[in-house]
């Protein structure tokens, strides 16, 4: 367990390399590979070697080494490829806040800021490739978390939907993208919105999204009855997840919802994806968590709303619905 760190790191690097993007379906020798991807030819095999120990490509008897179904998921533009949160995990400025971990725990304060001096998402503001990355890494999470949402909760009943935090639009779209009687906008910070009209342009949902821009610690758009917040919540404290729904039950019709889609922690032992995120959410964000119902249904309380039901999907988000009072 202490070395999952090397395993990790390792996969950051193929990621960081590009390798995956290379391999041809015969496979290619660590010096061939080395030649693409700019890389010393044996030191490339010795990583791609002790990834394949751990099922992350294979190596076959002539040298070569090929792709499984695990370093297919490394590879650029593909369905629900994590190359991006390859890059998060492992990058420089990532593994430094989780590297004083520790002085959180005993503090409660954000390792991320206490670092590099500034919080996370102000970080990106000043570093583009790690924002790229970023983005890259929630649009992969999204495509492996989307369809089982979908699957899990019935939209077909709501009108209008606004992305609250939206990003580029991904989520909205595919909900659209079911259900061709809804329409829906995507709320976001100025800059976000701008890749946002780019990505939904042309698309057969684009009619049907409009945006706006604005942050949603300030104000929510009106004119919604169906409020998302897809991983929005964790990112933040009490106080300021307080600021985000009060400003959300403003805007709310009253035969309105909210759904939030995050991790939900569940009492017990069992292995738990959501309660190592929340780890993550203690290295680098302001107070972020994963949250557990009770701790959902008192945010609600507080700000005009009540917590309806939590609808668990085959992936690790629930959608945690929320009706005002």
């Amino acid at each position: 367990m202490l070395t999952g760190r090397w395993v990790s790191q390792a996969i950051t690097a193929a990621a960081d390399l590009g390798i995956a993007d290379v391999l041809p379906a015969d496979g290619l020798t660590p010096d061939a590979i080395g030649a693409k991807v700019e890389a010393h030819g044996p030191s490339v095999r010795r990583l791609l070697r002790a990834l394949a120990s751990v099922g992350v490509f294979v190596e076959d008897a002539q040298g070569r080494f090929r792709h499984t179904p695990l370093s297919e998921a490394l590879r650029s533009h593909v369905p629900s490829s994590i190359r991006g949160m390859a890059h998060h995990v492992g990058s420089k400025a990532s593994a430094a806040a989780w590297a004083d971990l520790t002085t959180s725990i005993r503090t409660g304060e954000p390792a991320f800021r206490r670092v590099h001096g500034k919080s996370f998402f102000d970080y990106l503001g000043t570093a583009p490739e790690d924002a790229a990355a970023f983005d890259e890494a929630m649009h992969g999470v999204s495509s492996t978390e989307i369809p089982a949402v979908l699957a899990a909760y019935d939209f077909s009943d709501c009108g209008t939907l606004v992305d609250v935090g939206g990003g580029d639009g991904t989520l909205l779209r595919a909900i659209l993208a079911k259900h061709s009687n809804l329409s829906g906008a995507v709320y976001d910070l100025d800059h976000v919105v701008a890749r946002t009209k780019e990505r939904v342009h042309d698309t057969p949902e684009g009619a049907r999204i409009t945006t706006a821009a604005g942050s949603f610690f300030d104000s929510v758009p009106k004119g919604g009855d169906t409020y998302l917040l897809k991983h929005i919540l964790h990112d933040w404290d009490d106080a300021r997840c307080l600021q985000v729904l009060r400003n959300c039950r403003a805007a709310i019709p009253a035969g309105g919802r909210v759904l939030v889609i995050e991790s939900v922690i569940t009492p017990g032992n069992d292995p738990s994806f959501g309660k190592l995120l929340d780890l993550e959410m203690i290295a680098v964000t302001e107070g972020g968590m994963e949250r557990t119902e009770k701790e959902f249904a008192a945010l609600f309380e507080a700000t005009g709303f009540k917590l309806a039901r939590v609808v668990r999907t085959q992936a690790e988000p629930c959608v945690v619905e929320a009706r005002p009072v």
